[in-house]
Protein backbone atom coordinates (compact mmCIF):
# COMPACT_ATOMS: atom_id res chain seq x y z
CA UNK A 1 0.00 0.00 0.00
CA UNK A 2 1.22 3.44 -1.05
CA UNK A 3 1.69 6.28 1.50
CA UNK A 4 -1.33 7.86 -0.07
CA UNK A 5 -3.78 4.77 0.41
CA UNK A 6 -2.47 4.55 3.63
CA UNK A 7 -3.04 8.28 5.10
CA UNK A 8 -6.43 8.11 3.49
CA UNK A 9 -7.32 5.00 5.19
CA UNK A 10 -6.33 6.59 9.01
CA UNK A 11 -8.03 9.43 7.87
CA UNK A 12 -11.10 7.55 7.45
CA UNK A 13 -10.66 5.66 10.48
CA UNK A 14 -10.09 8.87 12.36
CA UNK A 15 -13.49 10.55 11.38
CA UNK A 16 -15.67 7.74 12.05
CA UNK A 17 -13.96 7.29 15.74
CA UNK A 18 -15.69 6.36 18.89
CA UNK A 19 -13.24 5.49 20.60
CA UNK A 20 -13.32 7.80 23.17
CA UNK A 21 -16.52 9.88 24.12
CA UNK A 22 -15.83 13.04 22.00
CA UNK A 23 -17.10 11.55 18.87
CA UNK A 24 -20.63 11.95 20.68
CA UNK A 25 -19.97 15.99 20.71
CA UNK A 26 -18.36 17.09 17.82
CA UNK A 27 -18.91 18.21 14.14
CA UNK A 28 -16.10 16.90 12.26
CA UNK A 29 -12.67 15.07 13.81
CA UNK A 30 -9.23 16.51 12.33
CA UNK A 31 -7.13 14.05 11.27
CA UNK A 32 -4.46 16.35 9.76
CA UNK A 33 -3.04 17.82 6.46
CA UNK A 34 -0.03 18.68 4.39
CA UNK A 35 1.81 16.90 1.93
CA UNK A 36 3.20 13.19 2.87
CA UNK A 37 6.51 13.60 2.08
CA UNK A 38 6.86 16.74 3.95
CA UNK A 39 10.06 17.30 5.79
CA UNK A 40 8.41 19.12 8.92
CA UNK A 41 5.85 18.11 10.93
CA UNK A 42 3.57 20.17 13.41
CA UNK A 43 2.11 18.65 16.18
CA UNK A 44 -0.89 20.90 18.07
CA UNK A 45 -2.90 20.07 21.48
CA UNK A 46 -6.32 19.70 20.09
CA UNK A 47 -8.65 21.06 17.43
CA UNK A 48 -10.49 24.42 18.70
CA UNK A 49 -14.37 25.67 17.75
CA UNK A 50 -13.28 26.43 14.15
CA UNK A 51 -11.32 23.90 13.42
CA UNK A 52 -14.25 21.67 14.66
CA UNK A 53 -16.43 23.62 12.10
CA UNK A 54 -13.99 22.94 8.89
CA UNK A 55 -12.20 19.67 9.87
CA UNK A 56 -9.15 21.45 9.18
CA UNK A 57 -6.33 22.55 11.93
CA UNK A 58 -5.12 25.75 12.89
CA UNK A 59 -7.63 27.40 11.19
CA UNK A 60 -8.41 30.19 13.80
CA UNK A 61 -6.24 32.80 15.35
CA UNK A 62 -4.08 31.04 16.64
CA UNK A 63 -3.84 29.36 13.27
CA UNK A 64 -3.04 33.43 12.19
CA UNK A 65 -0.40 33.53 14.18
CA UNK A 66 1.17 29.95 12.80
CA UNK A 67 1.08 31.27 9.48
CA UNK A 68 3.58 34.06 10.33
CA UNK A 69 5.45 32.01 12.76
CA UNK A 70 5.96 29.70 9.26
CA UNK A 71 7.04 33.04 7.12
CA UNK A 72 10.05 33.68 10.06
CA UNK A 73 11.19 30.50 9.64
CA UNK A 74 10.82 30.56 5.34
CA UNK A 75 8.00 27.96 5.28
CA UNK A 76 5.06 27.74 4.02
CA UNK A 77 1.61 26.00 5.19
CA UNK A 78 1.36 23.71 1.83
CA UNK A 79 4.87 23.01 2.31
CA UNK A 80 4.71 21.24 5.71
CA UNK A 81 2.35 18.80 7.79
CA UNK A 82 -0.07 19.71 10.23
CA UNK A 83 -1.85 17.45 13.33
CA UNK A 84 -3.02 17.56 17.12
CA UNK A 85 -2.55 15.25 19.63
CA UNK A 86 -6.28 14.72 19.65
CA UNK A 87 -8.24 14.80 16.75
CA UNK A 88 -11.99 15.74 18.13
CA UNK A 89 -12.47 19.00 20.07
CA UNK A 90 -13.10 18.80 23.71
CA UNK A 91 -16.17 20.42 24.65
CA UNK A 92 -15.17 24.42 25.89
CA UNK A 93 -11.65 23.63 24.41
CA UNK A 94 -10.63 22.29 27.75
CA UNK A 95 -7.58 20.44 28.02
CA UNK A 96 -6.65 16.96 26.60
CA UNK A 97 -7.47 14.10 29.37
CA UNK A 98 -5.09 11.09 29.69
CA UNK A 99 -7.84 8.66 28.11
CA UNK A 100 -8.26 10.83 25.36
CA UNK A 101 -4.67 11.45 24.03
CA UNK A 102 -4.61 7.42 24.41
CA UNK A 103 -7.46 6.47 22.28
CA UNK A 104 -5.63 9.05 19.90
CA UNK A 105 -2.58 7.68 20.10
CA UNK A 106 -1.95 5.23 17.50
CA UNK A 107 -3.32 7.69 14.94
CA UNK A 108 -0.78 10.27 15.85
CA UNK A 109 2.13 7.62 15.48
CA UNK A 110 0.76 5.89 12.31
CA UNK A 111 0.72 9.70 10.83
CA UNK A 112 4.72 9.55 12.12
CA UNK A 113 5.48 6.95 10.49
CA UNK A 114 3.55 7.69 7.54
CA UNK A 115 5.53 10.80 7.01
CA UNK A 116 8.70 9.75 8.41
CA UNK A 117 9.88 13.63 8.71
CA UNK A 118 12.78 15.06 9.38
CA UNK A 119 12.03 17.70 11.61
CA UNK A 120 8.69 17.14 14.83
CA UNK A 121 7.76 20.48 16.36
CA UNK A 122 5.80 20.45 19.32
CA UNK A 123 3.31 23.20 19.84
CA UNK A 124 2.47 23.38 23.35
CA UNK A 125 2.64 21.29 26.77
CA UNK A 126 1.13 18.03 25.59
CA UNK A 127 2.20 17.18 22.17
CA UNK A 128 5.65 17.99 24.06
CA UNK A 129 4.91 15.69 26.40
CA UNK A 130 5.26 12.45 24.18
CA UNK A 131 8.45 13.22 23.34
CA UNK A 132 9.48 15.57 26.41
CA UNK A 133 8.16 13.30 29.31
CA UNK A 134 8.73 15.48 32.53
CA UNK A 135 9.93 18.87 30.72
CA UNK A 136 8.71 22.39 30.74
CA UNK A 137 8.38 24.32 27.94
CA UNK A 138 9.39 27.26 29.41
CA UNK A 139 12.85 25.57 30.14
CA UNK A 140 13.08 23.45 27.26
CA UNK A 141 11.16 25.98 24.02
CA UNK A 142 13.42 26.16 21.06
CA UNK A 143 15.83 23.62 21.94
CA UNK A 144 16.08 20.62 19.63
CA UNK A 145 17.10 17.09 20.61
CA UNK A 146 18.16 13.83 18.06
CA UNK A 147 16.43 10.76 18.52
CA UNK A 148 16.83 8.01 15.73
CA UNK A 149 17.82 10.49 13.11
CA UNK A 150 15.08 12.65 13.45
CA UNK A 151 15.22 15.72 15.36
CA UNK A 152 12.76 16.92 17.88
CA UNK A 153 11.97 20.71 18.68
CA UNK A 154 9.35 21.95 21.75
CA UNK A 155 7.45 25.07 20.92
CA UNK A 156 5.25 27.29 22.95
CA UNK A 157 1.62 26.95 21.50
CA UNK A 158 0.31 30.09 19.23
CA UNK A 159 -2.35 30.49 21.09
CA UNK A 160 0.02 30.95 24.01
CA UNK A 161 0.93 34.09 22.30
CA UNK A 162 -2.33 35.13 21.74
CA UNK A 163 -3.06 35.28 25.70
CA UNK A 164 0.42 36.51 26.59
CA UNK A 165 2.13 39.05 24.38
CA UNK A 166 5.34 38.42 25.85
CA UNK A 167 5.30 35.04 24.34
CA UNK A 168 4.63 36.48 20.73
CA UNK A 169 8.66 37.55 19.92
CA UNK A 170 10.07 34.22 22.01
CA UNK A 171 7.60 32.16 19.38
CA UNK A 172 9.15 34.09 16.45
CA UNK A 173 12.85 33.63 17.57
CA UNK A 174 12.32 30.48 18.16
CA UNK A 175 10.62 29.80 14.79
CA UNK A 176 14.00 31.43 13.12
CA UNK A 177 16.08 29.00 14.03
CA UNK A 178 14.17 25.91 12.22
CA UNK A 179 15.95 26.28 8.50
CA UNK A 180 19.67 25.88 10.01
CA UNK A 181 18.27 22.63 11.96
CA UNK A 182 16.65 21.62 8.91
CA UNK A 183 19.72 22.47 6.77
CA UNK A 184 21.76 19.90 9.29
CA UNK A 185 19.09 17.31 9.05
CA UNK A 186 19.34 17.14 5.53
CA UNK A 187 23.07 16.76 5.36
CA UNK A 188 23.03 14.32 8.29
CA UNK A 189 20.70 12.24 6.84
CA UNK A 190 21.50 9.58 9.49
CA UNK A 191 17.84 7.89 9.33
CA UNK A 192 16.88 4.23 10.42
CA UNK A 193 15.15 2.52 7.79
CA UNK A 194 12.64 1.32 8.45
CA UNK A 195 11.75 4.20 11.04
CA UNK A 196 12.00 2.70 14.82
CA UNK A 197 8.76 2.24 16.17
CA UNK A 198 7.21 4.99 17.95
CA UNK A 199 7.73 3.13 20.91
CA UNK A 200 10.85 2.53 20.59
CA UNK A 201 11.36 6.98 19.96
CA UNK A 202 9.17 7.10 23.62
CA UNK A 203 11.69 4.61 25.35
CA UNK A 204 14.79 6.61 24.14
CA UNK A 205 13.22 10.22 25.05
CA UNK A 206 12.21 8.97 28.72
CA UNK A 207 16.12 8.03 29.43
CA UNK A 208 19.88 7.66 28.56
CA UNK A 209 19.79 3.78 26.26
CA UNK A 210 21.10 0.47 27.90
CA UNK A 211 24.41 -0.73 28.28
CA UNK A 212 26.18 -2.79 25.97
CA UNK A 213 25.94 -6.45 26.27
CA UNK A 214 29.60 -7.85 26.66
CA UNK A 215 31.46 -9.20 23.87
CA UNK A 216 30.93 -13.10 23.37
CA UNK A 217 33.51 -15.34 25.41
CA UNK A 218 36.87 -15.98 24.24
CA UNK A 219 37.41 -19.57 22.70
CA UNK A 220 38.60 -22.30 25.48
CA UNK A 221 42.47 -22.56 25.02
CA UNK A 222 43.68 -26.13 23.71
CA UNK A 223 44.76 -27.87 26.15
CA UNK A 224 48.03 -27.11 27.82
CA UNK A 225 51.27 -29.58 27.43
CA UNK A 226 52.52 -31.57 30.17
CA UNK A 227 54.31 -30.12 32.59
CA UNK A 228 58.01 -31.87 33.64
CA UNK A 229 58.00 -33.63 37.12
CA UNK A 230 58.88 -31.40 39.84
CA UNK A 231 58.02 -28.58 38.57
CA UNK A 232 54.71 -26.37 40.53
CA UNK A 233 51.43 -25.51 38.12
CA UNK A 234 48.76 -22.58 38.43
CA UNK A 235 45.47 -21.53 37.61
CA UNK A 236 45.46 -17.67 36.49
CA UNK A 237 43.11 -15.97 38.35
CA UNK A 238 39.90 -14.60 36.39
CA UNK A 239 36.99 -12.20 36.93
CA UNK A 240 33.70 -12.49 35.54
CA UNK A 241 32.05 -9.34 34.88
CA UNK A 242 28.27 -8.79 35.63
CA UNK A 243 26.17 -9.89 32.74
CA UNK A 244 24.61 -6.74 31.54
CA UNK A 245 21.29 -6.06 29.38
CA UNK A 246 21.63 -5.94 25.34
CA UNK A 247 19.90 -2.70 23.74
CA UNK A 248 17.45 -2.84 21.38
CA UNK A 249 18.59 -3.51 17.77
CA UNK A 250 17.35 -3.11 14.35
CA UNK A 251 18.52 -7.02 13.89
CA UNK A 252 20.56 -9.67 15.49
CA UNK A 253 24.33 -9.37 15.34
CA UNK A 254 25.94 -12.12 14.03
CA UNK A 255 26.01 -14.87 17.31
CA UNK A 256 30.62 -15.25 16.79
CA UNK A 257 32.09 -12.26 14.86
CA UNK A 258 34.81 -12.92 12.69
CA UNK A 259 38.11 -12.88 14.42
CA UNK A 260 39.58 -10.43 12.16
CA UNK A 261 36.72 -7.73 12.60
CA UNK A 262 38.05 -4.30 14.37
CA UNK A 263 37.34 -3.46 18.20
CA UNK A 264 35.16 -1.01 16.67
CA UNK A 265 32.89 -3.31 15.40
CA UNK A 266 31.62 -4.20 18.69
CA UNK A 267 29.62 -1.07 19.14
CA UNK A 268 28.15 -1.34 15.66
CA UNK A 269 24.88 -2.46 17.59
CA UNK A 270 24.49 0.77 19.58
CA UNK A 271 21.43 2.39 19.03
CA UNK A 272 21.55 6.09 18.01
CA UNK A 273 22.04 8.19 21.44
CA UNK A 274 20.17 11.46 22.34
CA UNK A 275 21.46 14.41 22.00
CA UNK A 276 20.37 17.29 23.44
CA UNK A 277 21.21 21.26 21.29
CA UNK A 278 21.45 24.51 23.01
Amino acid sequence: MNVDAAAERLYERVRTCDLCPLWTTRTNAVPGEGPLNAEVMFIGEAPGVNEDRQGRPFVGAAGQFLDELFAAAGLKRDGVYICNVLKCRPPGNRDPQPGEIEACRDYLDEQIDILDPLVIVTLGRFSMAKFFPNQAISRIHGQPKEVAGRFYVPMYHPAAALHQGSLRQVMLDDFAKLPALLERARKAQVRPAPPFPMAFVEAASAGPAAPLAPPPAAPTPPEAAAVPAGMATFEPETASAPELAAPPRLAEAPEHPEPSAPPEAATAGRPTQIRLFD
